[in-house]
């Protein structure tokens, strides 16, 4: 039982440990991380300055795990480079072998009276950054406490027969002892404390010092293990493989020479406690030295192995608004064109899905309609932003271009419209009736399955009047109003008959069938509403040309009256949207 007890001891001292580097972490980061932050963003212009900021970082966050995790988010989200964040774990590396250090030393007095000074603290003051501080000086003082905890439980159980044979594996085989606590510093996420540890049980004499320096290379190896399987993609996981190809080649290099190493440390200082820190900073240096210099190798190697994978390309983002078109009116308002037909090209995409939406009750394409109307959104945003800029770049010197461009922002805005239309008002009614597990008829839909159809057929001769701007054309797309007028009239005489037939089936049997027809018929009322409020829009394409002067000659006798018009030469007015607003929204 007494070897059980001083297990549990044990057990409770290393996590009281674990704790106290915890909350100094914690303290840190919630009391001064953005100055840390700024102070490591500042500090990476050279690989040497990056290196003296890693290991400074990691003296305040007292671990390199800690000190990993920031730097490898930062380098996932493209703030430092990879190189430079190679050097901060060099440097954190160092920094946390310092620390060991210092903690190794027989300080154990000032335990206590650190964790009550700092719950003094942390009780009592008002601030945050005070109460951090408070934090951070109960951290130091558990981690003290721990550490002579430690000492006190391991000196009674060197002799204990479960742990002897352990220890003796451990030594007889140092790969063994490598992989062992490597699994251990992975587990605790504290390369700091099985360091200590593993000195606590040399000066102890429970583990002999050639087993007690791998157990060290082991504690270095693991500790590059919880940054590396956090990464969820391939930027977030270069970092910490490098990191672990660093200390993996520094394992390999010493662990054959081992004893060699070991005699030489005991050369220089024979306690076998401070041996094991010893070798700690040592080999920590030693890889620094080796490996500063060529960071920027590495990092391109990592990238090689690790590449970032291929970008979907972003639907909302403009292809053909070409800055440097900007110095050719006519270039620019031609990008300008092919961009709201791409926007024209996600509003029929929309229709089709809407309809989806409606004659399946598909929640997906109800999802694929309101990212489609986000992009739309966006290439609006951009079309206008890059219109405004050709003003500013090149004044439209003609007529002609300025109405080009007015045509264009008309267009623009009347798509966004439409998108705002199908995506707000239409398929957000149908999701609400999906839920509540209404449907259209058989003959509802059919009639808005001839609107859907109609309304592609509009979107198309819109299109050709944006492109060709043919008053002919123009006029057919005015002409194509009346029909949705008889749509309208047509839906709400079959609304009136279906709403008949309901009542007249619940004279026959009880039931709730009229309330769910009223229901379904005021979906199929504002479906049906909605789809004329879209064509109005498309509609709008042909106002410009319809009420836009022409010029004297050949086509003047086509019915369109002959209106003169400034010089070709003459400064066109700025641009505004020409909208004509129709009454009847039809």
């Amino acid at each position: 039982m007494k070897g059980t007890l001083a297990l549990i001891e044990l057990a409770g001292h290393v996590g009281l440990l674990l704790w106290g580097t915890h909350m100094v972490g914690t303290g840190v980061q919630r009391g001064f991380g953005n100055v840390l932050r700024r102070w490591l963003g500042r500090n990476l212009g050279s690989r040497y300055r990056a290196f003296f900021t890693g290991l400074g970082v990691t003296a305040l966050l007292q671990s390199s795990t800690a000190t990993g995790l920031l730097a490898t988010s930062f380098t996932s989200s493209g703030v430092m480079a990879l190189a430079p964040a190679l050097a901060v774990m060099l440097g954190a590396n160092v920094g946390t072998a310092l620390l060991t250090q210092v903690l190794s030393f027989d300080i154990a007095l000032v335990g206590p009276p650190l964790a009550l000074a700092g719950v003094l603290v942390f009780r009592w003051a008002t601030g945050g950054r005070a109460k951090n501080i408070g934090r951070i000086v109960i951290g130091l003082g558990l981690m003290l406490m721990a550490l002579a905890g430690l000492v006190h439980t391991l000196g009674p159980i060197e002799n204990t027969p479960l742990l002897r044979p352990v220890a003796s594996a451990l030594a007889a085989d140092p790969v063994l002892a490598v992989i062992v606590a490597a699994a251990l510093t992975w587990a605790c996420h504290s390369s700091i404390a099985i360091v200590l540890l593993v000195a606590s049980f040399a000066a102890t004499n429970v583990v002999d010092p050639t087993g007690a320096l791998a157990l060290v290379l082991g504690a270095n190896l693991g500790g590059t293990l919880p940054p590396l399987f956090g990464g969820s993609t391939a930027a977030a996981r270069r970092l910490p493989l490098g990191n672990l190809l660093v200390r993996a080649a520094g394992v390999m290099l010493a662990l054959p020479f081992l004893p060699t190493i070991t005699r030489a440390l005991e050369w220089l200082e024979p306690a076998p406690g401070r041996l094991v820190v010893n070798f700690h900073l040592a080999f920590n240096l030693v890889l620094a030295m080796l490996f500063l210099g060529s960071v920027g190798r590495l990092a391109r190697l990592l990238a090689r192995w690790l590449p970032d994978p291929p970008v979907a390309p972003d639907p909302g983002k403009p292809v053909y608004l070409d800055a440097a078109a900007l110095d050719s009116a006519t270039v620019a308002l031609a990008n300008a064109a092919r961009e709201t037909l791409r926007m024209a090209d996600m509003i029929e995409s929309m229709l089709r899905d809407a309809l989806e939406v409606l004659r399946k009750s598909d929640r997906s394409s109800a999802e694929a309609v309101a990212a489609q109307n986000r992009c739309v959104d966006q290439l609006g945003g951009a079309i206008r932003r890059y219109l405004a800029d050709v003003g500013d770049e090149q004044n439209l010197d003609n007529q002609r271009e300025g109405a080009r461009g007015q045509d264009i922002l008309s267009a623009v805005i009347n798509l966004e419209h439409v998108g705002d239309i199908l995506a707000n008002s239409l398929v957000e009614c149908a999701v609400r009736s999906i839920k509540q597990d209404r449907a259209l008829s058989s003959e509802e839909l059919e009639t808005v399955a001839a609107m859907q159809g109609e309304i592609l057929e509009s979107l198309r001769l819109a299109l050709a009047v944006f492109l060709q701007a043919e008053p002919r054309d123009a006029k057919r797309l005015v002409a194509r109003k009346v029909q949705f007028r008889e749509f309208e009239a047509t839906a709400a005489a079959l609304s009136v008959q279906l709403l008949r037939s309901a009542a007249a089936a619940s004279r026959l049997a009880e039931g709730d069938r009229p309330g769910r027809a009223v229901d379904e018929s005021d979906l199929f009322l504002r479906t049906v509403r909605d789809l004329r409020r879209v064509h109005s829009h498309l509609a709008s394409f042909a106002y410009p040309i319809l009420h836009r002067p022409r010029p004297r000659g050949r086509r003047a006798g086509r019915g369109v009256p002959a209106v003169s018009v400034p010089a070709a030469d003459a400064p066109a007015e700025p641009l505004r949207p020409n909208l004509v607003l129709d009454d009847d929204l039809g």
